[in-house]
């Protein structure tokens, strides 16, 4: 293989090499930052749906407890299970690619039963109980999704007014519910917890397609340098050496003896240049010396 085609085949290597790792940086970059705003985002939507909660629980359901007779049940005034869902299902309208649940290991509310993830989850809060939220990558239905997590349990008396013993509860919110499922809660068990599902499908495409971008853009370059590389080669190096070549040759064989090589730089060509005239002269020299002998 020719020098030139060698030095070319080792940088272009390298610099495959090199476009190879900046494109496997850019996607985990690209990718971080994806997620980290899938989190910013399940975040928000979470705080926001407990701030409402905590509102309805801290300011309203005590005014409306003092209204409303022992055994009256209205869902939509005394519920805040009811309270959150309704706030989700009027956002969810404007926000549809976004997923939350209340998800509950035994619910009033069927459609807040959780699945087999979000029981993994509550499991590990019941385990954990010092962890105040959880997150990560769920595959929902084929869809990749960023969690985010935060526990509920039976904090105080007035949950077990509704989830404890059935035959305590409001007689109106047996009539709806019946009386099977959503009771017997203890006080401080982790029954349940708030789940806010993000998409990040486009997220990771978009990520993808910036590191095909990049790595289309670093190959360009790369064939851009290489084709200046080669000329540069073949002017500066290539050329001359062949030139160089073909005069130590006519020296070796006594021709063009008088001719001299001209020294047209300082680098590692010109010091060749100046040892092959040396050379010259010094067969010149000896040819001379002969004939006068």
């Amino acid at each position: 293989m020719k020098l030139r085609s060698h030095f070319l085949l080792v940088i272009g290597t390298l610099a495959i090499l090199a476009i190879g790792l900046m494109g496997g940086a850019s996607y985990q970059f690209n990718k971080h930052d994806a997620l980290r705003e899938a989190k910013e985002k399940g975040q928000i939507i979470l705080n926001f749906l407990l701030s409402t909660r905590a509102y309805f629980k801290d300011e309203q359901r005590p005014l409306i407890m003092e209204l409303i007779e022992k055994d009256r049940f209205y869902p939509d005034l005394m519920s805040g299970f009811v309270i959150t869902r309704g706030t989700w299902e009027k956002f969810h309208k404007l926000m549809p690619d976004y997923r939350f649940k209340q998800a509950t290991i035994d619910p009033l509310w069927p459609s807040n039963k959780a699945d087999t993830d979000e029981l993994e989850i509550i499991r590990f809060f019941q385990e954990n109980p010092d962890d105040k939220n959880k997150e990560g990558l769920l595959n929902k239905n084929g869809e990749q999704f960023y969690y985010f997590a935060e526990p509920k349990n039976v904090s105080d008396q007035g949950c077990l007014r509704c989830h404890g013993d059935p035959l305590d509860a409001p007689k109106d919110q047996i009539m709806i519910y019946g009386s099977e499922n959503g009771y017997n809660w203890k006080l401080g068990e982790i029954v349940s917890i708030f789940i806010v599902y993000v998409p990040i499908e486009n997220a990771l495409a978009a990520a993808t397609k910036k590191t095909q971008m990049i790595v289309g853009f670093g190959a360009g370059c790369v064939v851009f340098i290489l084709l200046l590389i080669w000329i540069f080669m073949n002017s500066r190096v290539v050329v001359p050496i062949m030139q160089l070549s073909k005069r130590a040759e006519e020296i070796s064989l006594g021709e063009n003896l008088a001719e001299s090589l001209q020294v047209k730089n300082k680098n590692e060509i010109g010091i060749l240049t100046e040892s092959i005239d040396r050379l010259r002269i010094s067969m010149l020299t000896l040819l001379e010396r002969c004939r006068r002998e």
